[in-house]
């Protein structure tokens, strides 16, 4: 699959789940609403493990790094889960859509990547949109 038919489907998918977490935080409780997105998650990563004839790679750095990519994806997905909760679905989901101008921040400092003044522009942009939106 290219690369574009695949972000499309991701963009696709987490417009659903921002749905979807205001329609399951309507019948029960964040941190329950995070144990079912997890078993989700679970569900997807079988599948995937299916697809690999549950042989996946073995490096240990791959694999920590795995690890806490999943860890920080679960903090995220409870405080999102909070935050639904608690205010409206449309200011939650554009604020938390910010979140690559952390990675772009991290990757600037930690591994030295540069941003472009296009980048830039474009960070700027997406903050004006988050005051706009809020």
């Amino acid at each position: 699959m290219h690369w574009l038919g695949a972000a499309l489907l991701a963009l696709i998918s987490f417009g659903i789940w921002g749905l979807f977490t205001k329609l399951t935080i309507a019948y029960i409780d964040s941190k329950s609403a995070l144990i079912y997105q997890t078993a989700g998650v679970m569900l997807i990563g079988f599948i995937t493990l299916s697809l690999l004839d549950f042989k996946p790679a073995t490096d240990i750095k791959g694999i920590s790094f795995g690890v806490l990519t999943g860890i920080a994806y679960g903090v995220g997905c409870l405080f999102y889960f909070i935050a639904a909760d608690k205010g409206k679905i449309i200011t939650v989901v554009t604020l938390t859509a910010l979140y690559p101008l952390v990675t772009i921040l991290l990757s600037y400092l930690l591994l030295k990547e540069t941003v472009s003044l296009k980048q830039c522009s474009g960070i700027v942009l997406a903050l004006v949109a988050i005051y706009l939106m809020s």
